[in-house]
């Protein structure tokens, strides 16, 4: 869709005379005041020059009243913890860091083994704390037990959510509970 500009040549010309009256009047005031304004922005400074507050220059450390006590012996120094890691993640360990190098990724060797090994461990051994509020949701839970799930794959699958009423069908077998 074209914009409709209700612009010709004799508005044009309008608006150039306009702009250039601006520009001159402009420049007629800069040079008839400008010379007085800065002299007096310049007086303005050097009146707030002598307004500044002296500055004392300290003679030294204060004396101490009574003699200074001897120092004591510091204890023997501990060894200095490990600092914590920097950023986020902790660090990689050496043998996960070396599948980065073995091979190519198009043979699903290099880049792509060290991504599996990586989403492999838990994210509490990679990460300091949870990032995200899905982190929070399974954040040190543990190893899954096996014997957890139900051995025999014939089971009902709208046991698995709640009834609340939405959307449910009366089921007689729900009923005897």
């Amino acid at each position: 869709m074209a914009r409709h500009l209700n612009m010709d040549t004799q508005r044009q010309n309008f608006w150039k005379e306009e702009y250039l009256k601006e520009m001159l009047l402009r420049f007629g005031w800069q040079h008839k005041y400008g010379a007085a304004i800065r002299a007096k922005q310049k007086t303005w400074t050097q009146a707030r020059e002598g307004l500044r507050l002296p500055t004392i220059a300290p003679e030294g450390p204060p004396k101490a009243p009574f003699p200074p006590k001897a120092p004591t012996p510091l204890p023997p120094k501990a060894p200095a913890p490990k600092a914590p890691p920097q950023g986020e993640m902790y660090p990689v360990p050496p043998a996960i860091r070396a599948l980065l190098y073995q091979g190519l990724s198009h043979n699903q060797q290099g880049r792509v083994r060290y991504l599996a090994a990586r989403a492999a461990t838990r994210p509490e051994e990679r990460y300091l704390y949870p990032l995200t509020t899905s982190f929070v949701y399974g954040w040190q839970l543990g190893p899954t037990v096996k014997g957890a799930l139900p051995s025999n794959k014939l089971c009902r699958i709208d046991t698995f959510f709640r009834k609340n009423g939405a959307f449910s069908v009366l089921d007689p077998r729900d009923l005897a509970l």
